[in-house]
């Protein structure tokens, strides 16, 4: 069975590697594409300001590497400013851009999922009144942790980084696509995002017949996403790397 990796590029062909190493017949397709934000003075501004800031949020690994592309020479990360990440895939990078550990706010190890709820469990117990925030992400997106955070007294910007876009397949992705479409049993989907399944209906159009298919989705809004296009199977699963080697040696070695 081959896994599809649907994920931006970048993040796809990491994801890949990893589960090459690891045995799995892996392949990205990514259904997301990323671009660079509009304005990119805004970005620059906020690296300016970035000192005066109480917290700033990452929502994403392709939040905070847009951002840091736009990192002037040779500055440094506030010692006084924490960086909030969802989940470990976020906090991984921040750390390899030189973001001190002691900074770093995110959900515990154990927590059910990694999301903006989990996130929240971590910060609620901090001080927010008069607090300044930035809350860094894409074009759109949720506003429930943006909305809590105000809630709590908290002064939230938030900073569109980039810019997302309906895939463009190459030749190589499109043999991909239709190979799993033509032979959906040996084939299984993973999707990191809700978006992810969209951009797939769309590709595909809505006439496609998904019974058959088999979906693995990190988070349980994705995984009835994909339960509503019609996708047969759908594993849900933390996006932990531990977690999604454990849910592949089940689902594709049972």
């Amino acid at each position: 069975m081959r896994v599809l990796v649907t994920r931006p590029a970048a993040q796809a062909r990491e994801w890949v590697e990893r589960l090459r190493a690891h045995g799995y017949d892996a392949a990205a397709l990514p259904l997301i594409g990323i671009e660079p934000a509009a304005d990119a003075q805004a970005l620059r501004d906020a690296w300016a300001a970035l000192g005066t800031r109480q917290l700033v949020v990452f929502v994403s690994p392709n939040a905070v590497e847009q951002f840091f592309a736009l990192r002037p020479a040779g500055t440094a990360w506030p010692e006084q400013t924490r960086a909030a990440s969802p989940g470990p895939g976020t906090t991984r990078i921040l750390l390899q851009l030189g973001v001190p550990r002691g900074c770093l706010v995110e959900p515990a190890a154990d927590a059910a999922q990694f999301d903006s709820e989990s996130l929240w469990a971590e910060l609620a117990p901090l001080p927010w009144q008069g607090a300044r925030v930035l809350v860094v992400r894409g074009d759109g997106g949720r506003d429930w942790l943006v909305e809590r955070l105000r809630g709590a007294g908290a002064e939230v910007q938030t900073l569109a980084a980039y810019r997302r876009a309906p895939p463009r397949p190459d030749a190589v992705e499109r043999a991909l696509l239709d190979a799993a479409l033509a032979a959906p049993q040996a084939a299984l989907w993973w999707f990191s995002s809700s978006e992810a399944i969209d951009h797939l209906s769309a590709l595909v159009g809505a006439a496609h017949d998904w019974r058959a298919a088999r979906a693995l989705a990190t988070h349980p809004r994705i995984a009835a996403r994909a339960h509503a296009l019609g996708f047969g199977t759908v594993h849900e699963v933390r996006p932990a790397a531990a977690d999604v080697l454990q849910a592949l040696d089940t689902i594709v070695r049972p």
